[in-house]
């Protein structure tokens, strides 16, 4: 640790953070059993109805979740058009081949559906009440050590990929709660990634947007486009974000044009006006790349190091993969390192302040409480007060808090 020069990571984030953890793991999260039982009971009908349209559709009963039974129905029975073959030498039923077959047959969404409300049944509602313990309570394990990043990682079960988007994901986060009498209290940090990699490229525009508080999506679309910032439409911000965190992971004219459902011409217009805004962007990626290249390993802002003994590789898919890598794992990891460094001085605070909430959950960017009433303006204060300090940059970093019953009103 000394040679690498690792002490002060470990001193002062790593070896406090150990307790902080020890103390959410113990406190759990509340789960609504009730509400996610009668969740189940809904996405159970629904697959039920679901499989005798699928029958009906593909004219016979077959095994819903045999991939090889699928691709029969699909390609042979159906003579929908034949995809690339997996190692087995089958026809790939996976996700992606089922989206670009997406209004061939009516059979093809009710599968899509089926799978989604599947992993649902399977994944979460089935699974998470058996993790309960008796005072309703879901005690996660936290890990330290098992991301290349530096991101905590969470498991039995993993409650940090719990679903968000869409009405499933919001009734899910409904179904976890604050407990009797109190108040759950999430705070998340705003585009932190985004507002890291402006501090580490120096890039003068993009510390200027932030600094003048623009919607950094706006902000670039207006830039890229050459319009006002109140001209941008919704379609140009919507593509702006994409550009905005693709980029952060390095991504490619032909990732970036599959994204955004768009030629690889306009992807490519995209990419070199999102250069031509930020220059100082593209010389950050290429320095990183060059940097990794030279030394075998990539830091972040506090020292962590990610290695990449892939970064020279003959193979260009290989060592493509490193090279994003290298872009992103500096950005990626200290965002990790100054949610660690808050979440260590909250609770520090808590303890020096005989504060009695509690920290219950991490989620990347995003911390949650399970907070007393009459502390809710006390810990609003310590939260964002330690989240928007944990680390000084060119930019400020900004938190934003909610509170309610249960996550989905919190967040």
């Amino acid at each position: 640790l000394t040679q690498a020069d690792l002490e002060r990571l470990l001193l002062t984030i790593e070896q406090p953070l150990t307790a902080v953890l020890e103390s959410m793991e113990e406190a759990g999260v509340r789960a609504d059993l009730d509400a996610l039982d009668a969740f189940l009971q809904e996405v159970q009908r629904d697959l039920d109805k679901l499989t005798a349209d699928i029958y009906d559709a593909a004219g016979g009963a077959f095994n819903i979740r045999s991939a090889q039974q699928m691709g029969e129905v699909l390609f042979k029975r159906l003579g929908l058009p034949t995809p690339k073959s997996t190692k087995g030498g089958q026809a790939s039923t996976s996700q992606d081949v089922l989206e670009k077959l997406s209004g061939h047959h009516p059979v093809v969404d009710r599968l899509l559906e089926f799978r989604k409300l599947e992993k649902m049944r399977s994944t979460y509602l089935e699974p998470l009440p058996r993790h309960a313990g008796p005072d309703g309570r879901i005690h996660t394990t936290f890990n330290q050590t098992a991301t290349a990043t530096g991101r905590l990682s969470s498991s039995n079960p993993n409650l940090q990929n719990i679903p968000v988007r869409g009405d499933m994901g919001r009734r899910m986060r409904s179904c976890f709660i604050a407990g009797p009498g109190n108040t759950l209290v999430s705070a998340d940090y705003s585009q932190i990634e985004l507002r890291i990699m402006a501090h580490l490229s120096g890039d003068t525009n993009m510390i200027e947007a932030f600094k003048e508080g623009d919607d950094i999506h706006a902000a670039t679309a207006a830039k890229v486009y050459k319009i006002s910032i109140d001209k941008v439409t919704r379609e140009q911000r919507s593509k702006a974000k994409t550009a905005n965190f693709g980029i952060i992971y390095g991504i490619s004219v032909f990732g970036l044009a599959e994204r955004m459902n768009v030629d690889r011409k306009e992807a490519k217009e995209l990419i070199d006006g999102y250069f031509e805004t930020y220059p100082q962007i593209k010389e950050y990626m290429d320095k990183s790349i060059d940097l990794a290249r030279g030394q075998g390993y990539i830091e972040t802002i506090f020292g962590r190091k990610r290695y990449l003994p892939d970064i020279n590789s003959r193979n260009s898919v290989v060592r493509g993969y490193a090279e994003r890598n290298a872009i992103n794992a500096p950005i990626q990891g200290s965002a990790a390192d100054i949610i660690k460094v808050a979440m260590v001085r909250i609770y520090q605070r808590f303890q020096s302040e005989s504060i009695k909430s509690k920290m219950i959950l991490q989620v990347h960017d995003e911390l949650n409480f399970s907070v007393l009433p009459e502390e809710k303006e006390k810990v609003q204060k310590i939260v964002i007060e330690e989240m928007e300090n944990a680390y000084r940059m060119q930019v400020p970093l900004r938190a934003d808090c909610g509170w309610g019953s249960n996550w989905l009103e919190a967040h």
